[in-house]
C-alpha cells in the first residue's frame, strides 16, 4: 500500500514536470517559431523553468533511491520556484492589463537620457515592452496562462509533499 501511495505521489510529480516541459516548451516555440519575442519579465518567468525542471527530473529519476524527507524537500524547492513564478506571471498579466505600472526598464514609464549613439546601437535590437499583450486566449494573455500554469504545477507538487510527509 506505502508503495502504491508513494507512486500517486510520484505521478502527480510527474505530471507537474510533463506540464512544465509543454509550458516552456510552448514559450519557446511562441518565441522562435511564431515571432513572439519575450519582455524582461516574461524572460524572468522563464527561470523556474529552467531551474526547477531539472531539480524535479532529477527527483523523478532516483525517486525509490531518495530518502522521503530529502525527496518532499527537493520537491518544495521546486514548488517554492514555481509559488514564485505564478506571482511573476499574475503581476506580469497585471502590468499588460494597466491594473499596475511594471518596471521602468521594459514599460517605457520614467525618464531616461538618451543620446544618438545609444539609439544607433540599439538598431539591432528588438525591445519588447512588458506591458503590451502579444497574445491573448479567452482572454487571458500568455503572462497568464503562466501564472495559472505554475499555480497547478505548485498545487499538484503540494499534494505530492503531503503524500510523502504522511509515509514519512
Amino acid at each position: 500500500m506505502t508503495l502504491l501511495l508513494s507512486e500517486s505521489d510520484r505521478l502527480k510529480a510527474g505530471v507537474a514536470f510533463g506540464l512544465g516541459l509543454a509550458a516552456i516548451l510552448g514559450a519557446l516555440a511562441f518565441q522562435f517559431l511564431g515571432g513572439l519575442y519575450p519582455c524582461e519579465l516574461c524572460l524572468t518567468q522563464r527561470w523556474p523553468y529552467y531551474i526547477g525542471l531539472p531539480l524535479l527530473a532529477l527527483a523523478l529519476v532516483v525517486w525509490s533511491k531518495l530518502p522521503t524527507p530529502f525527496r518532499a524537500g527537493l520537491m518544495g524547492v521546486v514548488a517554492a520556484l514555481f509559488a514564485w513564478g505564478a506571482w511573476v506571471g499574475g503581476y506580469h498579466a497585471g502590468v499588460e492589463w494597466g491594473f499596475w505600472p511594471g518596471p521602468q526598464s521594459c514599460t517605457g514609464v520614467g525618464e531616461a537620457a538618451v543620446s544618438l549613439d545609444m539609439l544607433s546601437d540599439m538598431s539591432d535590437v528588438r525591445i519588447v515592452p512588458c506591458d503590451a499583450i502579444q497574445w491573448e486566449m479567452l482572454g487571458i494573455s500568455l503572462a497568464g496562462f503562466n501564472a495559472l500554469i505554475s499555480a497547478a504545477i505548485v498545487v499538484l507538487l503540494v499534494l505530492a509533499i503531503i503524500g510523502q510527509l504522511r509515509k514519512a
